[in-house]
């Protein structure tokens, strides 16, 4: 006699419930897995100095040439091309290198002088240095201590 297991009426909701949490994990809490539309995701690090704004864009297999940056507004836009063409491989199993073309934009703060950026591109990493404008760097201002600001009276000599 062979036993048959049933599987519960909540069996697949159930996992159509996991089905679903594993979609909405993989598109919003890790997006890199998905691609929307022509752009592919950039990874960046941006970061304030005191004299300037520097972005950091991770671009492995980049070549200077294949990237176009622009500054509009307040608008940073990074656009390059890879190389479009696949090599064609029997029994792939896994295929995660992207290829084709990216954009990334970042809003950036107001008081930058983009016309006196520059880029740098070493080892698949582009560095942009946007200086800030004169009137946005902070400035030190120093504390005088109240004898130096009100004249002491002269001392009155006894006799």
């Amino acid at each position: 006699m062979a036993i048959i297991r049933r599987a519960g009426a909540f069996g697949d909701l159930l996992s159509l419930r996991q089905a679903m949490d594993q979609l909405f994990e993989e598109s919003f809490v890790k997006p890199g897995t998905w691609q929307f539309g022509e752009g592919q995701l950039v990874p960046v690090d941006v970061y304030a100095t005191a004299e300037e704004i520097v972005v950091e864009a991770i671009l492995p297999g980049v070549k200077p040439e294949e990237v176009d940056i622009t500054v509009e507004g307040n608008v940073l836009t990074i656009v390059g091309d890879t190389s479009a063409t696949v090599p064609a491989r029997e029994g792939i199993l896994l295929q995660e290198i992207r290829r084709g073309r990216f954009v990334r934009t970042l809003n950036l703060p107001e008081g930058l002088e983009p016309d006196k950026a520059t880029a740098t591109f070493e080892d698949g990493v582009l560095t942009l240095r946007i200086p800030k404008a004169e009137q946005v760097k902070p400035r030190q201002i120093k504390i005088s201590t109240g004898e130096s600001q009100h004249p002491q009276p002269a001392a009155v000599e006894a006799k």
